[in-house]
């Protein structure tokens, strides 16, 4: 392997990793010979999911964490220092929608629920930043670090209907040039903060949005597909490339970054 991209030696936390784009993310890390610490919100998901990657191999463990509870972050980051003596990088993969956040196709803006859009707001933008804040210190003492945040295609431009999400994404890419900046200022070129943004993919969230049983595209699947010049959605494992780069030693000097991962709908305009 070209030593650049060699992770072997990594340990890497995980959050939302009983989900299905951070979950296949931490296993594919796992193949890559990375030890991975899979977190998840309830004990018995990331019990199942653990179960699941040690048949991948043996390097890996897992805790439940609530990415918005500090003590539990504490413990958990704690807990990892005693088992692995380190931690490289911290992925925030922790997210998701509530539909009292979003305006349906027959509301309107006032018909958002505010403390839905609040709830959305802290798991999107506050879970990603309390976990960063709280694994960066362990950066700080180690002198090295990386931290890699989900964005989203909903960020850099108004997509319809996800207020919430749309505004908390948003954010954290404003998050993530910000840390950046102050970590490599503050303590040096070794500790890194990028982000990727993730185009559409088919998942069981979005599934019935975007398809009919048939398998044939709704309205918004249609719209997606327009406005995305490689005429398809995206393949989860489409995904892990970047992220494997960004965590590898082949991107010492990239820092501040989100980074499209969008079969190119984020460059098109439609015309």
């Amino acid at each position: 392997m070209n030593q650049l991209f060699d992770i072997s030696d990594k340990v890497i936390a995980i959050t939302g990793a009983a989900g299905v784009l951070a979950g296949g993310t931490a296993k594919y890390l796992q193949k890559q010979g990375a030890y991975v610490v899979y977190l998840d919100l309830f004990q018995d998901k990331v019990d199942a999911t653990v179960e699941e990657a040690k048949k991948i191999s043996d390097k890996c463990c897992g805790f439940a964490c609530n990415v918005l509870d500090q003590a539990a972050l504490d413990a958990v980051r704690d807990r990892i220092i005693e088992t692995c003596g380190k931690v490289d990088v911290l992925i925030n993969g922790a997210g998701g929608n509530m539909p009292g956040a979003t305006v349906g196709p027959d509301q309107d803006v006032f018909d958002v629920n505010i403390e839905d859009y609040s709830k959305v707001l802290d798991l999107n933008l506050k879970g990603s930043v309390m976990p960063t804040m709280t694994f960066a210190k362990v950066f700080k003492q180690q002198g090295h670090g990386v931290v890699v945040n989900f964005s989203s295609m909903s960020s850099p431009q108004a997509l319809t209907r996800v207020l919430g999400y749309s505004n908390a994404k948003a954010a954290i890419d404003n998050f993530t040039r910000w840390m950046a900046t102050e970590m490599a200022l503050k303590y040096g070129d070794k500790i890194r903060v990028n982000a990727i943004a993730p185009g559409f993919f088919i998942s069981n969230q979005n599934r019935a949005l975007l398809t009919n049983e048939d398998g044939s595209y709704t309205e918004r699947g249609q719209q997606v597909i327009d406005n995305t010049p490689f005429r398809r959605f995206g393949e989860q494992q489409e995904v892990y490339g970047t992220i494997h780069y960004l965590i590898s030693d082949a991107a010492s000097f990239v820092t501040g970054i989100v980074v499209p991962v969008d079969g190119g709908f984020s460059t098109f305009s439609g015309v």
